[in-house]
């Protein structure tokens, strides 16, 4: 078990699609940094899950608040119920994402659509209203949690590649335009990871884990695919002290895939 060093005693994180995958690694490890950890999500179960994880291993305070992000209006509940719990925010991880496939040719306005609210909107009203609250204390730190789809992307993931350009452009404009008030804005580029959505697609797919991992021996430069750990320990360095003057940077977890 992960055992941190206070990194992040005392600060209030919010994580986004904190409930599976990526999100649940970032959000153990913030408890386990000290902090105080809103897990969002859709699922009430996986959601309860991770909270009660999070008091047994780490034995610290977290509090699930089920939201789809993919309006305004649920971000800006996200935001004011988490302040109402714990008084303040002083960390946002905008970790919530889908990733449907589709070419170029077959990406419906729908299918458009239904990846932009949540992958862009999402985290664009997610970052409103939590800085919005860092501006009456002081400052914060917001993670975008991005891709290397989000450079160019496979022609198959073509929404989501776009969707992930938006959100460089959200962290970088964020990240320059209030870092005179403290707040800043980081973007951390996820390799290959293993979650439960990567693994359930490619088994829809006919793939097993197995073969993943063979795959990723040969493709990924480092020989391996990434873990949910690998990203939060870049996010912790991000939402720590210690990174109080890296804003609107891209830092790049992905074992060399992309370079």
């Amino acid at each position: 078990m992960y055992k941190g060093k206070g990194r992040l005693d005392g600060k209030v994180i919010v994580v986004t699609g904190g409930t599976r995958g990526i999100g649940k690694g970032i959000a153990l490890m913030c408890a386990a940094e000290g902090a105080k950890v809103i897990v969002s999500g859709r699922n009430e179960q996986d959601g309860s899950d991770v909270v009660a994880q999070i008091a047994e291993k780490h034995a610290a305070e977290a509090l699930f608040i089920r939201k789809d992000i993919g309006s305004e209006a649920a971000c800006r509940e996200l935001i004011e119920e988490s302040v109402a719990h714990f008084g303040r925010i002083d960390g946002l991880v905008n970790n919530a994402g889908i990733f449907p496939r589709g070419t170029l040719l077959e990406t419906t306005e729908e299918l458009f659509d239904s990846i932009f609210n949540v992958n862009v909107k999402g985290a664009f009203f997610c970052s409103k209203y939590a800085v919005t609250e860092m501006l009456k204390t002081g400052g914060g730190s917001i993670v975008q949690i991005g891709s290397t789809n989000g450079y160019k992307g496979s022609s198959e993931l073509v929404a989501y590649a776009a969707s992930k350009g938006a959100l460089r452009t959200l962290n970088r404009n964020i990240g320059v335009h209030y870092a005179r008030d403290g707040i800043r804005s980081n973007w951390i580029t996820v390799g290959w990871v293993a979650s439960e959505g990567e693994i359930e697609l490619h088994a829809n797919m006919g793939y097993s884990l197995d073969q993943l991992q063979e795959w990723a021996a040969v493709r990924v430069p480092s020989g391996r695919m990434q873990t949910a750990e690998d990203m939060a320990y870049g996010v912790i360095y991000l939402l720590s002290d210690e990174s109080s003057q890296v804003t609107g940077t891209e830092l790049s977890i992905a074992g060399g895939l992309g370079i």
